[in-house]
């Protein structure tokens, strides 16, 4: 992994009104519309910019991080996700479901593979490669030990923002790929989908997360 000087913030997020994918800008139009309360905007990165750790999702949940504006906040990925940050030392203060609940992540940085919520829960492959740019600034930026991919689409995410070829690097639950500088170590998404039907459990999770820490600290 070569990574080339940081990029600026803008560089890294897109605007509120990001134009870039017009099936996510009509949704998130919509949803201004029956939720005018809510965030509904592209949700940005959460943690430390230098974090030795990041975790790249999929995409903001609907009731989630595109209601509460922060990465796995709100819905039942985040409950799972924050517990275990907690229980390995990457967060300090206590997980509320809030933007606003105080909690911080000294050693770890959350970002998405696409910053939009999409329909259903399911962005396009075309989506996916346009907010790439995105990710690949956030790389380029925080020069992680770590990262960690939930789910074969951030893992793809991951491996393009990185200019490296899929083929290389096969998804598979907890399994660990060197790069050049860090390693991409993968794991089941942590959604309420897959504990429920036993593909991924607390242990499971936890698992992951102790393999992280041996491999940066």
């Amino acid at each position: 992994m070569t990574l080339p000087i940081p990029m600026t913030i803008s560089e890294r997020e897109p605007g509120a009104d990001c134009p870039l994918c017009p099936r996510l800008a009509e949704f998130r139009h919509q949803q201004r519309i029956t939720f005018p309360d809510w965030y509904n905007a592209p949700v940005p990165s959460f943690g430390a910019a230098g974090a030795r750790l990041v975790i790249v999702g999929l995409a903001p949940g609907l009731k989630g991080a595109n209601r509460t504006g922060r990465p796995f906040t709100g819905d039942y990925a985040g409950d799972l996700l924050y517990a275990t940050l907690e229980k390995f030392g990457f967060a300090e203060g206590k997980y509320g479901a809030s933007a606003h609940d105080g909690l911080t992540l000294p050693d770890c940085l959350i970002t998405n593979a696409v910053r939009c919520v999409p329909p259903q829960n399911k962005p396009l492959p075309a989506e996916t490669r346009t907010c790439n740019a995105y990710l690949s600034a956030t790389l380029q930026h925080a020069r992680p030990k770590a990262i960690l991919a939930l789910g074969r689409i951030a893992h793809d995410a991951v491996l393009d923002a990185l200019a490296l070829r899929r083929g290389a690097y096969r998804f598979a639950h907890g399994a660990h790929h060197g790069l050049l500088n860090a390693t991409l170590v993968d794991s089941y998404h942590c959604s309420r989908y897959n504990t429920n039907t036993g593909r991924l459990t607390t242990e499971m999770f936890e698992d992951v997360f102790a393999a992280i820490k041996r491999t940066i600290d």
